[in-house]
């Protein structure tokens, strides 16, 4: 079994930056990709950033520029730096594991709150 902790969510003013991250404890051997989604009220979840165990990145369109994906292979843990906040960022922030297998993995989410 494997589990995400996250941690670092919270409110901020626009503009502000926030860091969060997930660290992934049980049985892991490997890990295909780490990466954090988002579902704000009323909306879809979509993912945000991912980053693969070849150390390539992807975002989605709308956090280009603002926020950085990081990974700490050693400690299998995954980190978003989030910078320049907009309301519009206000979201749960799920963390997500893959797995070679495919099978995958959710965080219980954390709040992150962008004041205008």
């Amino acid at each position: 079994q494997v589990q995400l902790v996250e941690s670092g969510g919270g409110l901020v003013q626009a503009g502000g930056s926030l860091r969060l991250s997930c660290a992934a404890s049980g049985s892991i051997f490997s890990v295909k990709a780490m990466g954090w989604y988002r579902q704000a009220p009323g909306k879809q979840r979509e993912l945000v950033a991912v980053v693969t165990d070849g150390g390539s990145t992807n975002y989605v369109d709308s956090v280009k520029g603002r926020f950085t994906i990081t990974r700490d292979n050693a400690k299998n843990t995954v980190y978003l730096q989030m910078n320049s906040l907009k309301p519009e960022d206000t979201a749960v922030y799920y963390c997500h594991l893959l797995l070679p297998s495919g099978y995958f993995y959710w965080g219980q989410g954390t709040q992150v709150t962008v004041s205008s």
